[in-house]
């Protein structure tokens, strides 16, 4: 199988913008904190019919989501999201199979319609493999409908071998093993993220009391 050290490399800060390889974009990428269910929430209930098909396999429902997001324990699993204007517009999500995290996690993603085709999933993509190499995963899992050439187009761009079952694509990608620069790397975003989290939650606040 294929190992993954990176080849779309995470984007850079310039000011308030987020650079990527390619592309520019207002907002800025960092993991979602405890509290933040709510957000993740509002963020699958506003993607499309479509989307939400190809994001779980299947249609589903506002209730389905609201249950969903309310099982889904942030302390538990990690979620990078990507921020527009204060709103939670795509998410990726690596959750580990089992109680710890060990050999093998499984990863998922979604973006809100007006959102695609801007290379935000290679973007969050490549952020996911990295805290699956930093947590000492092995084998990181990742599956669609077998239409979803999108998701296995990202997925191929970071070195995934994908399979074909029972009308799904299960892709494999090997992160290879965490070494100081990825550690130093993601804990210096983490930094980051959190004064923009501090500062998201002071406008929401003074937006509210307004």
């Amino acid at each position: 199988m294929a190992t993954r050290e990176g080849a779309v490399p995470p984007g850079l800060w310039n000011g308030g913008r987020l650079l990527s390889e390619t592309r520019a974009w207002d907002g800025e990428i960092r993991k979602l904190w405890p509290r933040e269910n709510d957000r993740f929430r509002e963020h699958l209930l506003r993607l499309d019919k479509e989307s939400r098909r190809l994001r779980f396999g299947h249609g589903v429902s506002d209730a389905f989501i609201d249950d969903y997001a309310g099982r889904t324990d942030l302390t538990g699993c990690l979620i990078y999201g990507f921020f527009s204007k204060g709103h939670l517009r795509a998410a990726a999500e690596l959750r580990k199979l089992g109680d710890t995290w060990g050999r093998e996690a499984e990863a998922a993603f979604s973006v809100e319609r007006t959102f695609q085709d801007q290379g935000l999933g290679t973007e969050l993509m490549g952020r996911v493999i990295r805290s699956a190499r930093n947590r000492g995963v092995q084998l990181l899992y990742m599956s669609c409908l077998a239409e979803n050439r999108k998701m296995q187009r990202i997925a191929s761009k970071h070195e995934a071998v994908l399979r074909y079952e029972l009308g799904e694509v299960v892709g494999e990608i090997v992160p290879n093993s965490a070494n100081y620069a990825s550690l130093m790397v993601e804990a210096l975003e983490d930094r980051m993220a959190f004064m923009f989290a501090v500062l998201d939650l002071q406008k929401r606040i003074a937006s509210s009391a307004a």
